[in-house]
């Protein structure tokens, strides 16, 4: 089953392969050469497994995932590197790696941990969404921040969960309007501005952070 990968590989070469081998075994393949730029990539949320070499420059593996979870990203990562040590390994997976690879490796056994990652994300049902000190409890319906509890209108949790499944990504007034709507046409109405203030005012007032902002002439974003 073809799914979308993001490779943070800093070593040419080893990207080149990485990208070759999982693109002929049939994934979809994005690459970044830096920390920094794998992080904002994988923020995204547009893939479903991200690979992070341990060592990078401007920002390291370890650190690009303690700060990716912190966000409230939940992409499963398997984390390669040279330094294959049992207390290596134990402080990535700590820090939030979902699987440890020690270089050299068999691109098959790579192969193998993508797939099993990939079972384990579809076999476990999420139950809560988190983006920052945002949580959303997909069982009881409840939202809170920071521990305090906030009162939404059933159109208010869904718009909510929506944009909180889709963290990180801007998403459009004719997404809203038929994700949550579930209008597939332009009612010419305000209805999504009004209850996207609504929502901002419940999320966001009183606390030092926004989380919920405007990206004019495109739509909303929800981040961290």
């Amino acid at each position: 089953m073809s799914i979308a990968i993001l490779v943070v590989e800093d070593d040419p070469e080893m990207r080149d392969f990485l990208e070759q081998g999982l693109a002929t075994a049939g994934h979809k393949v994005t690459t970044a050469d830096n920390g920094r730029t794998g992080l904002e990539l994988a923020s995204s949320g547009a893939h479903e497994l991200i690979i992070f070499d341990r060592m990078l420059p401007e920002l390291d593996g370890i650190g690009a995932v303690t700060e990716l979870r912190r966000r409230g990203i939940n992409t499963p990562v398997l984390m390669l590197s040279a330094l294959g040590e049992v207390d290596h390994r134990v402080t990535g997976l700590l820090q939030g790696a979902d699987d440890y690879l020690a270089k050299p490796f068999s691109f098959v056994e790579l192969l193998a941990r993508v797939e099993a990652l990939r079972r384990r994300e579809q076999s476990a049902p999420t139950t809560m969404l988190q983006v920052g000190d945002l949580t959303l409890d997909l069982i009881e319906h409840v939202a809170r921040r920071n521990d305090q509890t906030i009162e939404l209108w059933p159109l208010e949790y869904r718009l909510l969960e929506y944009l909180m499944r889709n963290a990180g990504q801007v998403v459009t007034r004719t997404m809203l309007l038929e994700n949550v709507w579930n209008l597939h046409f332009d009612p010419q109405t305000n209805v999504v501005e009004v209850h996207m203030s609504r929502l901002r005012a419940k999320v966001d007032k009183g606390f030092e952070k926004r989380l919920i902002h405007t990206v004019r002439g495109q739509g909303y974003v929800l981040r961290d």
